[in-house]
């Protein structure tokens, strides 16, 4: 069929044609949101889930709507090796100056900004990475102290009562959580916890991988009450089914259903997958229905290119050590699997193959669901190592 019109859209963060089964958890935010921007107490979000589960495209779907509900919203992705306030500075200037320009009297949201030079200047000296050179001013003793923590909340104090002043909220969409260093994930919620004490308009939807639930409670331990962590996980099969089918009848295009069983069998309903497997699809297909017999071809496919491109992005970035650990992960299945078990395959004792597991859960390949137990973080990731190395050695 024609590759010109195929609907599929497998891409990182790319916008699916039908975002389907997310609608409950799109309205929990704007809930939520709306609640903060009337004065009243409202829980942050932190989207928690395995890779290719589509909480970018979710993180992103809620930035827009929140954005055209007139809400001032600062985008940041976290990748590693970044500093927090690198991060923050740049975005923190676009939500002030948005703030500044809503029509409505007052000039807190130039004491804010100022309180941002202030901070710039205190954290210049402590985070090497951090390049911005205008100059905002300052605010003599208002998030200049160097302490990251003690500035972070001075700072977004300032910026929830310029908002409150503007009669809006400060939302910060936050992907890839995970990579934020933890002592700098603590300030962040401290800061976040300050604005929620005073009813200041500021909150946080972030979004990473499942180790995040573990990080923020031992970054702070009233995080559990600071925040939701809504799981994002597959989609429900009529969910799934729905994500595949209405693209293509919109384009006059059926499944058969053995198609469908085919691929909801082949991606388990991942919804990244689910995009993939579409695309090929429609290329197997020469006309509407497509066939069971397509599905398959579309699966040969759709392994081949994740082989080259998915799951090898991340293969590379692993060394030899870590490739046998999570080879000898992928020979005991799916998971979870005892951090014993993995050490026995490897012949090797549990405290000494620890430091690879702790390596492999910082790059975010692995994640402990509870105490001891081990899981890919990449649906679909132990098929690829029995591919890519089949044997275990």
């Amino acid at each position: 069929m024609d590759p010109r019109i195929n609907p599929y859209a497998p891409g990182a963060g790319t916008q699916p044609p039908e975002l389907a089964g997310r609608d409950e958890l799109i309205e929990k935010a704007a809930i939520a949101l709306d609640r903060l921007r009337n004065g009243l107490s409202a829980r942050s979000l932190l989207l928690v889930g395995l890779r290719g589960v589509g909480k970018t495209v979710l993180l992103t779907r809620i930035a827009q709507e929140t954005e055209a509900r007139g809400f001032v919203v600062v985008t940041i992705e976290s990748p590693e090796k970044r500093s927090l306030p690198a991060l923050l500075i740049p975005s923190i200037r676009m939500a002030i100056l948005k703030l500044d320009r809503i029509a409505a009297a007052g000039d807190l949201a130039k004491k804010a900004l100022k309180a941002l030079g202030g901070f710039v200047g205190a954290m210049k000296v402590k985070y090497q990475d951090i390049e911005f050179g205008v100059d905002l001013g300052n605010e003599p003793g208002i998030a200049d102290s160097g302490d990251l923590e003690h500035d972070l909340i001075d700072l977004f104090v300032e910026l929830g009562h310029a908002a409150r002043e503007k009669k809006t909220a400060v939302v910060f969409f936050i992907d890839e959580l995970q990579y934020v260093e933890e002592d700098q994930f603590a300030s962040l919620i401290t800061a976040l916890h300050k604005c929620a004490q005073l009813q200041l308009p500021v909150a946080l939807i972030g979004a990473g991988l499942p180790q995040l639930v573990g990080r923020a409670g031992r970054a702070k331990s009233y995080a559990e009450r600071l925040f939701e962590y809504p799981e994002i996980g597959p989609l429900k099969e009529d969910e799934a089914r729905r994500a595949l089918v209405i693209p293509a009848r919109e384009r006059g295009v059926e499944y058969e259903e053995g198609a469908l069983e085919e691929i909801l069998a082949q991606t388990k309903a991942y919804p990244y997958f689910l995009q993939e497997w579409g695309k090929h699809s429609w290329h197997c297909a020469a006309s509407s229905p497509i066939t069971r017999a397509d599905a398959a071809a579309a699966t040969e496919l759709a392994i081949q290119e994740l082989d080259a491109s998915f799951f090898r992005v991340r293969f590379d970035r692993l060394t030899p050590a870590e490739k046998k650990y999570l080879r000898a992960m992928a020979e005991l299945g799916e998971g979870p699997h005892r951090s014993g078990d993995i050490a026995h395959l490897l012949g090797r004792d549990v405290q000494t193959v620890a430091p690879i597991r702790a390596s492999l859960i910082g790059k975010g390949m692995v994640y402990s669901p509870s105490h001891g137990d081990n899981s890919f973080t990449v649906p679909l990731f132990d098929g690829y190592m029995k591919r890519v190395m089949p044997q275990l050695q």
